[in-house]
């Protein structure tokens, strides 16, 4: 639990500063939200092709290594990215992080292998509120560190990853036996591999397309969020910090009182279209909001798009999972995580340079474009 929280702190420390440090190195302003947004999908695409191949050698040599490599391979990205110097040490920093972002599956791993399996649904509801935590005080830490250098929170979150790696190291046994463990196959470590499961049935195809559409726009808007607020507002670290931590508060309580009582009041495809016209409602106000340099806008258009993306994850997985056998449950959940891997890799190439080539409302316009869509096809497949 303790290592879940400083995850959680150490992955959201950096968000609220990243525009300031790449600022130095980009000639030409007008192309730094494309730079931004880069780097977040090169860091996407290292943690997709990267994944699989944790997840196997976990499986082969036990779940501590592979979590103490990840820990200190992420301490050694923020490390590169604090000290910069130039555009490509800044991407190299995310292609190391990326490669090593597996921690947290890992950590989810770790949790089966040490827990009964009618236990685990409990304790990984902890293990989502305990990364939640530091999820949303990861932000206000990066945000005040901010105000002595914009590095400040970079060298933190390289420490409390390093710090977290020695505590595995020392204190965190081996949670698979040898007896367990299996060789890895090329077909466990083959990325591509994962989205064939999701072909197999028409229902399964018409909801992961939906949520595809939903997931396109959302990478954009997660890598242009500083930035946007930087060009539209003139907004400081600080702010940009308290708003990443409100959105997961937010999420949090979404998750803890909100879901359970609208279970009980409509069905899961219910929620699914509440959960679309709350996304698409949210980037209508944030996409206003730079219309008419209204922040206030911004904050309710975004706290709309989260609680409709808090509401609509977990329908989407619930109504998912019911499409298939028991014994393809991990198959077609894989493939559909595959898929949102894949969304956080074109969405925020795509954001990034409608930002640039357009206006800093042009990603938000794009989640209203693919969030209608997204509606519609829903609407569809329901009829």
């Amino acid at each position: 639990m303790i290592s879940v929280f400083l995850c959680g702190i150490g992955f959201t420390i950096i968000a609220p500063v990243t525009p300031f440090l790449v600022a130095p190195y980009v000639r030409d302003s007008s192309q730094q939200a494309f730079v931004i947004s880069a780097l977040t999908a090169v860091y996407a695409a290292c943690v997709f092709l990267a994944a699989p191949v944790l997840g196997a050698f976990s499986d082969q040599v036990g779940r501590r290594p592979i979590l103490i490599l990840c820990l200190f391979g992420g301490g050694l990205g923020y490390l590169l990215f604090g000290i910069g110097g130039a555009l490509w040490v800044f991407f190299l920093s995310r292609v190391i992080e990326g490669i090593t972002g597996g921690s947290i599956s890992t950590l989810y791993a770790y949790f089966s292998d040490s827990t009964a399996p009618d236990q685990r649904t409990k304790y990984f509801g902890w293990m989502s509120a305990v990364a939640g935590a530091g999820t949303a005080l990861g932000p206000v830490i990066g945000g005040g560190l901010a105000h002595f250098d914009y590095a400040v929170p970079m060298f933190v979150g390289a420490l409390v990853s390093i710090v977290n790696g020695v505590y595995a190291w020392l204190c965190l046994p081996e949670s698979l036996p040898k007896s367990s463990r299996r060789k890895a196959s090329l077909k466990a470590i083959n990325p591509i591999r994962q989205f064939r499961y999701i072909f197999t049935d028409t229902g399964i195809r018409r909801i992961v397309f939906t949520a595809f559409l939903l997931w396109l726009p959302a990478g954009g808007l997660q890598a242009v969020f500083s930035q946007f607020t930087i060009d539209s507002f003139a907004w400081s670290p600080m702010l940009i910090g308290l708003m990443f931590s409100l959105i997961g508060i937010q999420d949090i309580l979404a998750q803890s009182f909100l879901m359970p009582w609208l279970l009980k009041q409509m069905s899961e495809s219910a929620i699914l279209r509440w959960g679309i016209i709350g996304e698409v409602s949210g980037y209508c106000l944030i996409c206003l909001s730079g219309f008419f340099a209204a922040p206030i806008l911004f904050v309710f258009g975004l706290l709309l798009y989260g609680m409709g993306d808090a509401i609509f994850a977990p329908a989407y997985n619930g109504s998912l999972s019911k499409l298939v056998d028991q014994k393809d449950q991990g198959k077609v959940l894989g493939s559909s995580q595959g898929m949102q891997s894949l969304a956080r890799v074109i969405g925020p190439l795509l954001a990034g340079q409608l930002y640039v080539w357009f206006a800093p409302v042009a990603p938000a316009v794009l989640g209203i474009i693919f969030g209608g869509g997204a509606l519609f096809f829903f609407w569809k497949s329901q009829a």
